[in-house]
């Protein structure tokens, strides 16, 4: 019976892993220098999406890029969040920080395409909006602008939540 529950959680598992986006966004060589010589090993940042409203991103670090890329994936997956649209766009402007990176996003009529680059366009696709302008402001650094663009999408709210939250 528990080999049937575990079997059943892990077909759900998978079958909502097919429906994910995953997308590495940076790979970085890290070199130790040890008494033999230099040691390597690899960190990368992987943002995950489903292309309808929720995104994630994951820093993963290994001894092979296909390791490190593994686990920020895992990782992106636990920290996947809802991000709130209006149709194919966002409610609103808004502007996140993390650490250096700062990141103005603004809405778009439709058709524009997702006008930003780096790390904010991965973040952006992986969500699912469409319609977006993006300007990275600060560090380019691209892990920062991912947390930046995870940041700015935090603060998007709907019309309704506003108003609710005046009354």
């Amino acid at each position: 019976m528990a080999m049937e529950q575990g079997d059943r959680r892990r077909n759900r598992n998978d079958s909502q892993a097919q429906d994910l986006f995953e997308q590495p966004v940076f790979v970085n060589r890290c070199a130790k220098t040890v008494k033999g010589g230099r040691r390597m090993s690899f960190s990368a940042v992987v943002v995950v999406g489903d292309r309808e409203g929720r995104v994630g991103y994951g820093f993963g670090k290994a001894n092979e890029v296909s390791e490190a890329i593994r686990k920020g994936g895992e990782a992106a997956r636990r920290d996947m969040m809802p991000v709130t649209m209006k149709g194919r766009t966002i409610p609103h402007e808004v502007m996140g920080f993390a650490d250096g990176g700062r990141v103005l996003l603004k809405p778009a009529p439709d058709g524009s395409g997702v006008i930003c680059g780096g790390g904010m366009r991965t973040v952006i696709e992986a969500s699912g909006i469409r319609d977006v302008v993006g300007k990275s402001l600060g560090s380019k650094n691209k892990l920062n602008v991912v947390k930046a663009t995870i940041a700015a999408l935090r603060q998007l709210r709907s019309a309704e939540a506003l108003a609710e939250a005046r009354a």
